[in-house]
Parts: structure tokens; C-alpha cells; sequence
């Protein structure tokens, strides 16, 4: 419902070998020029708002493009895999039982296997190899 099928088709005709994300911020630039000629946009102050404002929206999609087209350094995976492993070397060493000759009360001995320890491990190594 943004474009007419007029629009919708120049849109498709148009031949780019990648996104074409920038066109219709093109076509905004025109028609606001068009709108400040005409008189529809009483102040040049005015279109240059608009105009910021369309050039910072524009330049978040360049953006966001740009972290699609490259890929993620290897250092991030190596940071990530290092996060993990520390994450569950604390986790064995947290997660231990109290010792019940030490007295805390309300603490008996716990030996149980940690299973939602294990599943976590089990998903975020999954999920570093994936």
C-alpha cells in the first residue's frame, strides 16, 4: 500500500545488482524539490528538515545493509566461543552442592545431576558450532 502499481512496476523494472533500498528515498527527494516549487512546502527550512531526516533514515538502511553484505570477523566467533566455555567453566563451579558438614541450615546434601545445566550447555554449544 506504499506504491501505486505504477510505482510498483518502475520499482521491479529497475535492474540492480543489489538492493534497491535507496529508490525510493530518490523519488522522495524529487517530489519534496517538486513540492517546494510548487509552493506546497512554504519554507526551505522545511524541505531541509525533511531532507535530514530522510538522509539519516536512509543512511540506517546503508547501514543495515552493510552488516548483511559483510560477514562477521572471526574474531567475534572466538570472543562468543571464549564467552561460552567461561560461562559453563562458572556454571560448574557455581552450581556445586553445599557442603553439610559446614552446618548451613536449611542446605542438606543435594548430589543430583544438573540437567538444565546440561541442556544449556547441550544449546549454546549447539547453537556456537551452528
Amino acid at each position: 500500500g506504499f506504491m501505486t502499481r505504477y510505482e510498483r512496476k518502475l520499482f521491479d523494472e529497475l535492474k540492480s545488482p543489489h538492493l534497491k533500498y535507496w529508490v525510493p528515498f530518490v523519488w522522495f527527494g524529487n517530489l519534496a524539490s517538486k513540492a517546494r516549487k510548487e509552493g506546497r512546502i512554504r519554507d526551505s527550512v522545511d524541505l531541509q528538515t525533511l531532507m535530514n531526516e530522510m538522509n539519516k533514515y536512509r543512511s540506517w538502511c546503508s547501514l543495515l545493509f552493510g552488516y548483511d553484505w559483510v560477514g562477521i570477523p572471526l574474531v567475534y566467533t572466538q570472543v562468543v566461543t571464549l564467552a561460552v566455555y567461561t560461562f559453563f567453566f562458572a556454571c560448574l563451579i557455581g552450581r556445586q552442592f553445599l557442603d553439610t558438614e559446614q552446618g548451613y541450615q536449611g542446605h542438606d546434601l543435594d548430589i543430583y545431576i544438573p540437567i538444565f545445566t546440561l541442556l544449556q550447555f547441550f544449546f549454546y554449544a549447539g547453537w556456537l558450532k551452528v
